[in-house]
């Protein structure tokens, strides 16, 4: 096991890795390492594009030069190998058929068994199902690295729980889930996260276990959304405002306060995949898993349809109709576009043959055509539109004068349920 001063490598620089890799910075001396060369340069100069780290903070642990503290970025092999802890944090996606796809977990591990040495630890943060970081990822790093498993190196796996665009609950303030693939592996784990997360950690019993934890958290949450999702559609056909029932709901002390809408981003609405591919694996269908992923997948459509027949019932020509719809990141006050469910309802709306405008201050324009092929504006245009449809409840959407921007009979629809009802036709 690696003797202190730890020297810590995170691989992979992203909502996760950075704000992880500033904390470490300010004990440790740390290397970040990415394969974006963009991402270097940006962040060798102060500056992070995910918005998740003040950029003071950033150059303050940049210029923390000291032999422990500090922290240097790279893409390059040679300027990491010389750490002892490697800490991955590369995404989990899925492919086009909802499969998981290790292939970042793969070459993430690559890259670590090519500077791994005797007594390393190398730790995984990607939410995966259980059985991925010692059947998947330490065949890679013994393979690559010509080292043994618990013999020469070691692992451990520790969830990210980041909510990015969310800057009271930042990784300090999260209590963390650690775990180790010895004993005495499992207590240096937990000792190095403990040093900086101030909320405290959770030591598990296996990785396992901490694998199959985080990646309930998601699944749960999942479903829980699924459930009020279906409760709109029911107590819409019912003329009974959701937002209404869930408010008197919420006046008993053990009601889960969850509200419809969108899941996207990159854990609610693609972590669940993995259990249920592990799942399946093992013999078993898992009914209510996949059922609350096909209904939390169906909304875009539902609620570009329920647009359509509002304008059906206020007159309103819907071919070659005019929208704005307000938003195209996953969540709000946050630029990250990654598996953003609002390309369904510009999907649904198109195929009526109405011409779409996608306003997003928030979302880098090229980053959204690269994803999506679709083009969005950063500025609202002075134009007016027969439909208004709130996707995401960035700050900037509050505001209740988007009336001025329609035509005549126009209608606003609130997918988010924030704007004041008097303002608006309809709300999800």
């Amino acid at each position: 096991m690696p003797n202190p001063p730890y020297r810590i490598c995170i691989i992979g620089l992203g909502y996760v890795g950075l704000p992880l890799a500033v904390e470490f910075a300010k004990y440790y001396s740390v290397k970040g390492f990415d394969i974006n060369q963009k991402r270097i340069a940006e962040l060798r100069a102060g500056v992070d594009n995910t918005l998740e780290v003040d950029n003071g903070a950033l150059k303050e642990v940049i210029e923390l030069k000291t032999a422990n503290k500090g922290i240097d970025f790279t893409n390059l092999l040679d300027e990491i190998a010389d750490c002892n802890v490697y800490i991955v944090t590369v995404p989990t996606p899925v492919d086009k058929y909802n499969r998981p796809d290790l292939t970042p977990l793969y070459r993430a591990s690559e890259t670590v068994g090519k500077v791994l040495k005797t007594g390393d630890v190398v730790i995984y943060e990607s939410t995966v199902y259980p059985g991925v970081t010692e059947e998947e990822c330490v065949p890679v790093l013994e393979r690559v690295s010509g080292l043994s498993f618990n013999k020469d190196f070691f692992c451990g796996y520790s969830p990210e729980r980041i909510n990015p665009g969310d800057k009271q609950h930042t990784v300090t303030k999260i209590k963390k889930v650690t775990s180790g693939s010895t004993p005495e592996i499992a207590d240096v784990v937990d000792g190095i996260y403990r040093s900086i997360i101030t909320a405290g950690t959770h030591k598990a019993s296996s990785i396992k276990v901490a694998e199959a934890a985080k990646v309930i958290e998601n699944a749960q949450r999942d479903i829980n959304i699924a459930f009020v999702n279906e409760l709109a559609k029911i107590f819409n056909r019912m003329n009974i405002d959701t937002h209404d029932v869930l408010a008197a709901a919420a006046t008993k002390w053990n009601f889960l306060a969850f509200k419809p809408g969108l899941v996207g981003g990159h854990c609610i609405g693609v972590d669940p995949y993995y259990l249920a591919q592990k799942a399946q694996d093992v013999g078993y269908h898992p009914e209510i898993i996949l059922s609350g992923r096909r209904l939390n997948d169906g909304m875009g459509g539902y609620i570009a349809n329920e647009v359509v027949k509002l304008m059906i019932k206020k007159n309103v020509p819907v071919k070659k109709a005019d929208v704005l719809l307000l938003g195209i990141t996953f969540k709000e006050n946050c630029p990250d576009v990654r598996n953003t469910r609002v390309i369904d309802i510009v999907n649904e709306l198109r195929s009526y043959d109405i011409n779409v405008t996608i306003y997003d201050p928030w979302a880098n324009p090229q980053e959204v055509k690269h994803e999506y092929g679709i083009d969005t504006v950063s500025a609202l245009p002075d134009d007016k539109y027969d439909a208004i449809v709130l996707a995401v409840a960035h700050k900037e959407f509050l505001s209740n004068h988007w009336k001025e921007h329609l035509k005549g009979e126009g209608i606003i629809y609130d997918v988010k349920g924030c704007l004041d009802r008097e303002s608006i036709h309809s709300r999800l």
